[in-house]
């Protein structure tokens, strides 16, 4: 088993990301296997889509490193680096390319989303960007991709091309590409704003009440869920009672993906309470969940030898297990290429 995902180096951290995604791929990391392998990366190519700044994407990449390290992904157990260290996947685009069609990209809803009306002044980068996310798995001979619903698309996408160039210069008994499976976690926590229980916690947001950072202390935190829109009702004590209150859901949602609770059962405990009882009760929760990742996150993010470091271990790991598959591919296509 091959695990490979990737994430775009954001800067700025916060609960949504980590309940969303960071957590999941330290458990994963956690429950492989002797001879199977997890591979995350800084997706710093992706990001270059649309309009950044550079500097900035410097200093994201080695902060979201830093985080990636303080939720738990263990440099030594699994292969942490950033694409722009590994030219084989800008690479393996390319010769992907030739396999992708207009119309497969087209139908991407992220590219309609992304782009907007005004397709004819995004990047190329930003069209062909699925075709780099095919790339950053098939390099690896990844068996299984974590997806969100926002992603399955993306990865039924990299089956597609990994099927047409298998079946186009390939023997159906030595095929370059292994087609990767989806994990859907059972669970995948969806954070909305603490300002709004309709729009997802956003780093892009103004009002940094929206959000719980990585970066915030004990008193930040307890404040901000303590100043959470709310309503004037109390907790229900079923799930059904939440249907049409999204800040009383979010907050709700909150406590059971850090407890590990059902919403079931937190509301069988608070249901029928006020926030003035159960907000105190999320706080001390939300402190002590993310305290030592916080203080382990403080403690990385400046010390960027040490980031660095880490990057380039992952990137020499990664470059090693990239090659087999990008040489493949070249000899599969006819190209002659100086190994």
């Amino acid at each position: 088993m091959r695990v490979v995902s990737g994430i775009q180096p954001t800067g700025n951290l916060h609960l949504g990301n980590y309940l969303g995604a960071i957590r999941n791929w330290a458990a994963m990391q956690d429950a492989m296997d002797e001879g199977s392998e997890a591979l995350f990366f800084l997706a710093d190519l992706h990001a270059i889509s649309q309009p950044h700044d550079p500097a900035g994407l410097k200093a994201a990449t080695l902060e979201m490193t830093a985080a990636l390290v303080a939720c738990g992904i263990d440099p030594d157990r699994s292969v942490l680096f950033n694409q722009a260290q590994v030219p084989q996947h800008a690479e393996l685009q390319w010769l992907l390319n030739g396999t992708a069609r207009m119309g497969w990209l087209n139908r991407m809803t992220q590219w309609k989303d992304k782009a907007g009306k005004n397709r004819e002044g995004q990047s190329v980068a930003l069209f062909t960007y699925p075709v780099l996310q095919a790339a950053d798995v098939l390099l690896y001979q990844a068996t299984h991709v974590p997806v969100g619903e926002d992603q399955k698309q993306h990865l039924e996408l990299a089956r597609d091309i990994a099927q047409k160039f298998n079946n186009d210069f390939a023997s159906e008994d030595a095929p370059v590409f292994t087609l990767p499976d989806p994990i859907i976690p059972a669970e995948a926590a969806r954070i909305m704003s603490l300002r709004d229980g309709s729009a997802k916690m956003s780093k892009s947001d103004p009002s940094d009440m929206s959000r719980i950072n990585l970066s915030d202390d004990a008193d930040t935190m307890a404040q901000k869920i303590k100043k959470a829109k709310t309503d004037p009702e109390p907790l229900p004590s079923e799930e059904a009672g939440l249907a049409d209150r999204p800040e009383a859901r979010n907050l709700v949602g909150i406590y059971a993906a850090l407890s590990g609770e059902p919403v079931a059962a937190v509301l069988a405990q608070y249901g029928g309470q006020g926030f003035g009882g159960f907000k105190p009760a999320l706080a001390d929760l939300l402190v002590a969940a993310l305290g030592p990742i916080r203080d382990r996150f403080v403690a990385l993010k400046d010390d960027s030898e040490a980031l660095d470091a880490i990057l380039a271990r992952g990137a020499a790991k990664a470059r090693e297990r990239g090659t087999p598959t990008l040489n493949a591919a070249y000899q599969a296509l006819g190209l002659v290429r100086h190994q």
